[in-house]
């Protein structure tokens, strides 16, 4: 072999482990993303618990920044968001909770789940049980699982609580929209340190929202986002959900 073959199989083998190298210091990078993604999504839990301490402005335009990169359909960017807090929010709560509290009909947008069946049964009488348990209330006190559900109408004592709302013309595609929107908001906020629980509760009583914000009849409510810095000593954040197998969830069709 004379030296320019060599020189040139020398180069060859410089380029080939440059680009092995790149190859892997991508897929390392890949591993790197993903894994703060499963991170995140195993960690965030609904928090019904919060600390006093208020979240500062910047980080909640922080979480808002994210959350707006959300896709939606056509880029139509349908959701809303109203942030209460303060003074404002505690207005906001003491007439939502006194309306809830007092037995007022539902006054909801969307329509709510005409029934649960089956595996979905199952799942939402496994979640409620394991909130029950764990704050001791025994099976079958319906009195207390009412006063319970009614401190989704305090905010879980939370110090911000986001209104979500989107456009009637939309439908519910509007809503889909919106739905990935509250996730991706979750998402941001578990993030940055924060706890969040998203309430469709509160869409229970989307006419009191509208008329209190001064929204316009053409504004349909999809649910609430109670968030703030998580109490992770009181006894209520210490239970996990559990989560379906790919199988029980996914169909894959190769032919």
């Amino acid at each position: 072999m004379g030296p320019g073959l060599a020189a040139h199989h020398a180069v060859m083998r410089c380029i080939r482990g440059e680009k092995v190298s790149k190859t892997m210091e991508v897929l390392n990078k890949t591993r790197e993303r993903i894994g703060v993604l499963e991170e995140l999504l195993a960690e965030r839990f609904s928090c019904r618990a919060f600390k006093a301490e208020a979240v500062p402005r910047p980080i909640i335009e922080r979480i808002l920044r994210a959350a707006q990169r959300t896709a939606s359909w056509c880029n139509s960017q349908p959701w809303q968001v109203i942030i209460a807090s303060g003074e404002a929010k505690e207005r906001f709560r003491k007439e939502i909770y006194a309306t809830a509290s007092s037995g007022a009909p539902d006054d909801g947008d969307f329509p709510f789940p005409r029934e649960y069946r089956g595996i979905y049964l199952a799942r939402r009488r496994e979640s409620g049980f394991q909130l029950y348990n764990t704050l001791g209330i025994p099976r079958g006190d319906k009195l207390a699982y009412a006063k319970q559900s009614l401190e989704n109408f305090n905010f879980f004592g939370a110090p911000n609580v986001a209104i979500v709302h989107t456009d009637e013309a939309l439908g519910v595609y509007g809503a889909i929209d919106c739905g990935a929107y509250v996730g991706n908001f979750m998402l941001a906020a578990q993030a940055l340190g924060l706890g969040v629980i998203a309430q469709a509760a509160l869409a229970h009583q989307s006419g009191l929202i509208r008329r209190h914000f001064r929204l316009g009849n053409d504004r349909c409510v999809v649910c609430g986002i109670s968030f703030g810095y998580p109490d992770r000593d009181h006894r209520i954040n210490s239970y996990r959900t559990s989560r379906a197998e790919i199988s029980d969830a996914a169909t894959f069709v190769d032919e």
